[in-house]
């Protein structure tokens, strides 16, 4: 019985010990490779993380909302990362909105590519492009394209961008629809 409970032990210890080992050799592996660096910009598990140190067996980040987080080298090592640092200086992002159907699609493009290079922080504005990009259920949906270097807080970039548009559609007035559902009930039905 003795033997029993210390075999679990020995096993339990062993599978803690086997974490350890693969975060110590994936620090090994960061800190020999540098394909990461202290304040490149990641996206890992769909959370956007700045890196401001990296150890043998953790590396540690912050947030966009500058929560500091600890990061096992196992998991940058061994998931899908995206390294929004090693771009060039600047990174392609989008902004989708829908119209009412029956609005002046070529205005709507003209009003979206202003609305972007309205603010400060858009850069090569030859590449600011709005398209239409479906035909949905209740509205025109576009989608307007620009570049920023503003990575770590493009979220801040596009909330302005996005009250920029809705200025903008309010002065021309064009209409934002949302989603509506019409219910019919049949005079001639019985209710039980």
């Amino acid at each position: 019985m003795l033997l029993a409970g210390s075999a679990a032990l020995l096993v339990g210890i062993g599978l803690g010990l086997q974490q350890t080992f693969n975060d110590i050799v994936s620090g090994i592996i960061l800190l020999s490779e540098r394909t990461i660096k202290i304040g490149d910009i990641l996206e890992i598990d769909d959370e956007i993380i700045k890196i401001e140190q990296i150890g043998l067996r953790t590396s540690k980040g912050m947030n966009r909302d500058e929560i500091s987080v600890i990061i096992p080298n196992s998991l940058i090592t061994t998931n899908k990362v995206i390294n929004w640092s090693h771009q060039s200086m600047m990174t392609r992002f989008r902004i989708r909105v829908g119209v009412a159907y029956g609005s002046d699609v070529n205005l709507i493009i003209k009003l979206l590519e202003e609305s972007a290079l309205e603010h400060p922080d858009i850069s090569k504005q030859e590449h600011v492009e709005a398209r239409l990009v479906d035909f949905g259920n209740s509205s025109l949906d576009f989608q307007i394209l620009f570049f920023s270097k503003n990575i770590f807080r493009i979220e801040k970039v596009k909330s302005d961008i996005r009250k920029i548009i809705y200025r903008k559609f309010n002065e021309n007035k064009i209409t934002i629809p949302f989603p509506q559902m019409d219910v019919h009930f049949d005079p001639g039905s019985k209710q039980t």
